[in-house]
């Protein structure tokens, strides 16, 4: 079955970094696009970070210019590099995998298959 295993959250100092990873299995990886999602306490899912097979990608209002996203198709795995994080950042982020060449990415329902997400907390 397919499996989609998120790591790397933790806690970091407003204005630190932190990089996120998403490994798949059960999946032919290379032919999904993949994702990032937050969800904040008593907060909507919303959409962070996307990248298609070809390497293109799309981000949120909030992250852009501060987050980056990329993948490696020989390691299954999709990433997420935050860069000078606010506690407004804080939140469950969950990896999406997205088959049959979606014509959009930021919505859930674009996502076949959901990770059970990793904490990130950001501390002034």
């Amino acid at each position: 079955q397919v499996q989609l295993v998120e790591s790397g959250g933790g806690s970091v100092q407003a204005g630190g970094s932190l990089s996120l990873s998403c490994v798949a299995s059960g999946l032919i990886f290379r032919n999904y696009a993949m994702g990032w999602f937050r969800q904040a306490p008593r907060k909507e899912r919303g959409f962070v970070a996307a990248i298609n097979w070809s390497g293109g990608s799309g981000f949120g209002d909030s992250v852009r210019g501060r987050f980056a996203i990329s993948r490696d198709d020989a390691k299954n795995t999709v990433y997420l590099r935050m860069n000078n994080l606010r506690p407004g950042d804080t939140a469950v982020y969950y990896c999406g995998a997205a088959g049959g060449n979606p014509i959009t990415l930021d919505g859930e329902r674009d996502y076949d298959y959901w990770g059970q997400g990793t904490q990130v907390t950001v501390f002034s």
